[in-house]
């Protein structure tokens, strides 16, 4: 497989031209689901991760002295990140966290470490095996949004009843009066169109200053903006109407999405619990793992820490990134009796942590969570040129 020099060039090049799966149609070569098999692919190749891992060592060893500071690991960080497609650190709590553990992985959990060349290249591929395997399970799903979808769903039959639901959620186009201006009645309801209609995430900054605020300039002058609709019939053919503009800057200058679903029901902590060898091995390592200081006191801090560390093999999100979940962890640490501070040997402590995943597992498959996130994570101009 070919690829270039530049660090996940390979990748970029592919999310650029939109390749897809194959054998489509076109606008189905306009997504690429990332599932890992690319990142594996690359690692198990000896001669071409070595050479991007050289290139980029050589790069990021600003003094030349043959180890990497933890300021001269933070681009490196960044970079691959960018590359696979993940929002910019501070965008969502999910991936926050893995830019955090791709940190403290390089630098053995140390502010002060510094990385040779060998233990940035195995930690580097041990982070990245970590990554495919968390993609492999939940894929990252990359839209390049060029208008075309848009038209369809505003050409089609979609189009009226969806504006229709739309309109009156927000509580516009009743039959009430309402002192909303066109401009705040189109906004609102752009708000509620998602990639599924080709619309991408209005909410981005980016998106709205380079493709919803020039597409509405077009639509009317400023002062009929903020007029009423003349009826509802109207408000329907402007927000078409703009729908129309936005559709043509898409094509003149695509916007390029990560999409993510994820469907939380409990079935992946009823698989962990139905293996107990697995089990087993997870709660000796969340044991060892906790302070010693605090080894014998049970508390919902503790906890749910543990639960972070369980996360991945229980199909479960860290906590604070799905604040569902996260309701639902609370109310399951209540649910397995866990009373703060209370003594806690390590038999009672892996009893309490075992239980909490039942009742999490309960809740679950009684009320799934369902979540969808899209994130612009790139400037388009940089991926279209």
């Amino acid at each position: 497989m070919e690829r270039s020099n530049s660090w996940f060039g390979w990748w970029r090049k592919k999310a650029r031209e939109g390749q897809g799966q194959g054998g489509g149609r076109q606008r189905d070569r306009e997504k690429v689901v990332v599932d890992g098999s690319e990142i594996r692919e690359l690692v198990e190749d000896r001669e071409a991760f070595g050479m991007l891992v050289d290139s980029k060592f050589r790069q990021l060893d600003a003094d030349g002295h043959g180890m990497l500071s933890v300021s001269e690991l933070r681009p490196a960080v960044e970079d691959i990140g960018a590359a696979l497609g993940l929002p910019a650190e501070g965008a969502s709590p999910n991936t926050d966290h893995i830019y955090s553990e791709v940190v403290s992985e390089l630098t053995h959990g140390t502010s002060q470490g510094e990385v040779s060349k060998a233990e940035f290249q195995e930690a580097l591929s041990d982070i990245l095996l970590g990554m495919a395997a968390g993609l492999k399970r939940d894929p990252l799903v990359i839209l390049r949004m060029d208008g075309e979808d848009l038209r369809d769903f505003v050409a089609g039959s979609r189009y009226e009843p969806t504006a229709a639901a739309i309109f009156l959620q927000v509580g516009f186009g009743s039959d009430s009066e309402d002192a909303s201006s066109l401009r705040q009645c189109v906004l609102a309801a752009l708000q509620k169109l998602t990639v599924d209609h080709g619309v991408p995430p209005a909410s981005d900054t980016w998106v709205a200053e380079n493709i919803v605020e020039p597409a509405l300039q077009q639509l009317l002058p400023a002062d009929q903006l903020e007029q009423q609709p003349a009826s509802r019939d109207d408000l329907f053919q402007q927000l078409k109407k703009l729908l129309g503009a936005i559709a043509n800057r898409l094509q003149v200058q695509p916007v390029i999405v990560a999409h993510t679903e994820n469907h939380h029901d409990g079935s992946g902590v009823k698989r962990l619990l139905a293996n107990k060898f697995e089990l087993d091995k997870l709660l000796d390592s969340v044991w060892k793992g906790l302070p010693e200081e605090r080894k014998n006191e049970a508390s919902k801090e503790y906890l749910i820490a543990a639960l972070d560390k369980m996360a991945d093999a229980a199909s479960l999100p860290y906590y604070g990134a799905v604040k569902e979940v996260d309701a639902v962890v609370e109310e399951s640490i209540k649910t397995a009796g866990v009373e703060e501070g209370k003594a806690a040997d390590e038999a009672e402590f892996k009893k309490s942590l075992t239980d909490v995943l039942r009742a999490i597992m309960l809740r679950l498959n009684d009320n799934p969570v369902f979540v969808s996130t899209d994130i612009v994570v790139h400037e388009p101009s940089s991926l279209v040129n």
